[in-house]
């Protein structure tokens, strides 16, 4: 990925708080946090809206999404900071702040 991957952003809630992600920690819907396809467990990324502006940052501890056309799924903590939650989904920019 490099700098500034552009397209959907989508996120999980329920079903899945309480279970175990990829990287082994409890998923926890209330903390920011995300899942990515590719990138290394542990990187912190910036997530702007690219509707609204707003930016959250989140901490990738997951892999996902495992829907076509969508490069992230974020909490709903972080589905909210960003006013996406009622949506479901989003247009979103997402740059790697600190990689492991």
């Amino acid at each position: 990925m490099g700098p500034g991957e552009v397209g959907l952003a989508s996120w999980y809630g329920e079903p899945h708080h309480g279970q175990p992600t990829a990287s082994g920690e409890i998923y926890d819907m209330t903390r920011l946090t995300a899942a990515h396809r590719t990138l290394p467990l542990g990187t912190r990324l910036r997530v702007v809206n690219l509707e609204n502006g707003r930016v959250v940052r989140v901490r990738v501890n997951d892999r996902g999404p495992y829907v076509d056309g969508r490069i992230v799924d974020l909490s709903r903590e972080a589905a909210r900071a960003l006013d996406m939650e009622q949506r479901g989904v989003a247009p979103v920019r997402i740059e790697v702040i600190a990689s492991r």
